[in-house]
């Protein structure tokens, strides 16, 4: 099943379909190249929307939860990626430690970890789960809403490694975002390969030098298949010193939300696009769906109610929002049952293992889904995004659009590696 495009103009996309399935080998033997310039991010999943007449990423997680959204026919995929991304990194590797989020009563976000234990564990590894969380005094099992368990130990810092008792693993795998900033126990480790590396969590990175390095990708992508690369991405600004508890900072954020929508009217004028532009202001780092709001107008931003101004003040793990950045706005003209649908892309290493569509039935089309009430279907990725089927009328395949999709993806995964060797404190300088 191929979720529903309701869109009078998809016309731009089945153009940009085709084009990327014509240039199949072209795009990778690029990225073949792209690889041994630059090392992937260990991990990542990107967040996309499909307007009909544009196809962006609209965010990039280096640490990525869902897991557990993928299908069973992706795992093996998952399990042979993992296993090529260990080989590089650490060959002899045996031990795995799993860092997780601290927060041990979201069911779901447990299952992603017990999901991710089971991909490490099927590509040769001993894998257990290493908690940072005070509570986590002893050995914890907690039952999963689907059956299985999950155990997490206390992390155990000695000299310069971290481990599990009994447990000394070589490679130390986090799947928690640094939100808050790195946590000693994790600081100055020796000898034990840390993935990501400390400085892909959100205490550094920011989406505005994510998204300049898409920018660039995405030029340089779009002068290779001869095409306009705005199909495939959202122009941004950036405002740093805003204080929504104070209202200070908002006379930088409406000149720089009006001039960007200015030039989306540009842009939908140049292809006859019949919508109203809009922007998501969005805290400048930081996740799970929050600090996020949508603006049409920037006059909307002169009298933000005191709900909005919280929402927009603080993120996760307390940590007030200074810098946001202005995205353009993309529509989702995708559909899943009636519902407004986003796909989400998961890679490990330099693979597309797989994803699944997040759903949001209470959403609209210009508005986050990443958000309560949000559900998962992976049925339309069951395929895999690896096998493009040349021949087929555009907008009608399973495998054509998702094939699109992983394209969009791994740009955006390439933009990440980037970003990580220009924010790396320990890149060689060379003169």
């Amino acid at each position: 099943m191929v979720p529903h495009l309701v869109t009078a103009l998809t016309g731009p996309i089945n153009e940009l379909e085709q084009r990327i399935l014509e240039s199949t080998p072209v795009i990778e033997r690029w990225f073949r190249l792209e690889w041994m310039e630059h090392t992937p991010p260990f991990y990542s999943s990107v967040d996309i929307r499909n307007a009909g007449f544009k196809l962006a990423p609209v965010d990039t997680n280096l640490y990525p939860g869902g897991w557990n959204n993928l299908t069973p026919e992706m795992l093996p995929l998952a399990v042979q990626a993992a296993m090529a991304a260990i080989e590089k990194i650490c060959p002899e590797a045996k031990n795995l430690l799993l860092v997780p989020e601290n927060h041990t009563r979201n069911m779901f976000y447990l299952m992603n970890v017990a999901q991710l234990q089971k991909i490490f564990y099927q590509a040769g590894l001993n894998v257990r789960l290493g908690s940072m969380n005070p509570e986590i005094k002893e050995a914890t099992t907690f039952d999963l809403p689907n059956g299985e368990q999950v155990t997490l130990e206390p992390l155990i810092r000695q000299n310069r490694r971290i481990g599990l008792k009994d447990f000394d693993p070589c490679t130390i795998l986090l799947n928690n975002d640094l939100s808050a900033g790195v946590p000693g126990i994790l600081e100055d480790l020796h000898e034990q390969f840390l993935l990501p590396p400390l400085h892909a969590g959100w205490h550094v990175r920011k989406k505005s030098q994510h998204f300049k390095a898409y920018e660039e990708v995405a030029k340089r992508f779009g002068k290779l298949l001869g095409m306009d690369p705005w199909l495939i991405n959202p122009l941004f600004n950036s405002c740093g010193e805003v204080n929504f508890a104070e209202g200070t900072g908002m006379e930088c954020l409406q000149t720089n939300v009006d001039a960007l929508l200015g030039k989306i009217r540009r842009k939908y004028k140049e292809y006859g696009i019949n919508e109203k532009p809009f922007v998501v202001v969005k805290a400048d780092n930081g996740t799970y769906g929050m600090g996020i709001m949508t603006v049409r107008d920037a006059k909307e931003l002169e009298g933000l109610n005191r709900r909005t101004k919280n929402k927009m003040n603080v993120i996760k793990d307390g940590q007030v929002v200074n810098d946001v950045i202005i995205q353009e706005g993309v529509l989702t003209n995708e559909r899943v049952n009636d519902a407004v649908a986003e796909p989400v892309v998961y890679m490990l290493d330099r693979y597309v293992v797989g994803g699944f569509y997040r759903v949001h039935a209470d959403r609209g089309v210009d508005e986050n889904l990443n958000a309560p009430g949000a559900s998962f279907v992976p049925l339309a990725f069951e395929k895999g995004a690896q096998q493009p089927q040349p021949g087929y009328k555009p907008g009608a395949s399973v495998p054509n659009r998702f094939y699109m999709y992983g394209v969009i993806g791994r740009l955006a995964m390439l933009a990440a590696s980037y970003e990580l060797e220009a924010t790396d404190p320990n890149a060689e300088i060379y003169d």
